[in-house]
């Protein structure tokens, strides 16, 4: 039996690769198939697909790499390509690629002749446990992270944790983010687990049963919440204060991973969610370090806070003139729509760049 795991949602961990991918295609009659990538997957990823049965005489777009072209340009390109090519609705896209890939092909797909079928093959450790996981779909616009988008599930989520062999430190940190975020929410076991496992010289069996952990989290949330009605409002936990660090550092011209965007704001919503919450000090101080130790800290400075929480005000999450956040009383507590003031969030600032 092939060594595979299928979750909800049509996610499959698979070891079978070119075997999932044909199955997937082959779910449902398609007149063309289409493969979006970046140049950079299009060169190290498309290689391991191709002769895969179905995808014979597939046609190939490709975009720039890097969320700085998670765009409304390489979006319009998409869908000129899609348009060029002779694509209907009832064609297949197959989306190869990091978060920004799978962010940015399946809203293309999803809006494309309002909406053609869409697999994704995610090849990054933070696509993998989140940006290809649970049907949010979009892109970057008006300077601020995923200004416009809409929900929809791929209709299969393919799972290789092969292509992580090759994953450069950086990104691997970045994916792995996404799952601490995982782990705070889920409870100690898994908290805790994350925080002893070696990142930085990882085992990749290891690491693919902590991805499979992980994304069970995230869909059992998901499942619960498809829309962000309540529940799914937990899986913010890190990213009121976190998209504002990774927008700002776009808008300087130092763009930084979501992943290490989202490490810095676990650090700052955890100082929230001790001060206002009750999470414990040793927990919140056993993450912050364990941040700074590998993610190192944000470059910013005090003079920056005011635009951070500008950019803050614009967070999708909020109502009204308050900011939102997704808080914790304790690993696996969660407190949705909490808020805090300029003041607050200004402390927290300083707490991940200067600790307690």
């Amino acid at each position: 039996m092939k060594d595979k795991l299928h979750m909800e949602q049509g996610i499959v961990i698979t070891k079978c690769l070119k075997e999932d991918v044909a199955a997937a295609v082959a779910a449902r009659p398609h007149d063309r198939t289409f493969i979006i990538t970046d140049d950079t997957t299009r060169r190290l990823c498309l290689p391991l697909i191709s002769g895969t049965r179905g995808l014979e005489g597939a046609d190939v777009i490709s975009i720039h790499p890097g969320d700085a072209h998670k765009d409304i340009e390489s979006l319009t390109h998409v869908w000129t390509e899609l348009g060029r090519l002779g694509a209907t609705r009832h064609s297949c896209v197959i989306n190869l690629g990091g978060g920004m890939v799978t962010d940015l092909g399946g809203f293309a797909a999803s809006t494309f002749k309002r909406g053609v079928d869409f697999i994704n093959i995610p090849t990054t450790l933070l696509s993998m446990v989140d940006a290809s996981v649970g049907g949010k779909t979009g892109i970057n616009f008006n300077g601020l992270k995923n200004e416009v988008g809409v929900f929809n599930n791929a209709r299969r989520v393919i799972i290789d944790t092969s292509f992580l062999k090759t994953s450069d430190r950086e990104n691997l940190l970045s994916g792995y983010a996404e799952m601490l975020k995982h782990g705070l929410l889920s409870g100690d076991t898994a908290w805790a687990g994350l925080l002893s496992y070696d990142i930085e010289q990882p085992n990749l069996v290891r690491l693919s049963a902590l991805v499979a952990d992980s994304i069970a989290v995230k869909e059992r949330i998901v499942s619960l919440d498809p829309h962000e009605g309540c529940l799914r409002k937990a899986l913010n936990l890190g990213h009121t204060i976190g998209h504002a660090f990774e927008s700002h550092a776009l808008s300087v011209g130092r763009p930084i991973l979501h992943g290490y965007a989202v490490a810095y704001g676990l650090a700052c919503e955890l100082y929230l969610s001790c001060v206002k919450t009750g999470f414990p000090e040793g927990k919140l101080r056993q993450t912050a370090t364990f941040v700074r130790e590998h993610y190192g800290t944000p470059a910013v400075s005090c003079k920056d806070y005011d635009a951070l929480i500008e950019l803050m005000r614009h967070d999708k999450k909020n109502t009204g003139t308050d900011i939102n956040f997704t808080l914790l009383a304790d690993t696996g507590d969660i407190r949705t729509d909490r808020t805090a003031t300029p003041d607050e969030i200004k402390e927290a600032l300083d707490f991940i760049r200067e600790g307690l």
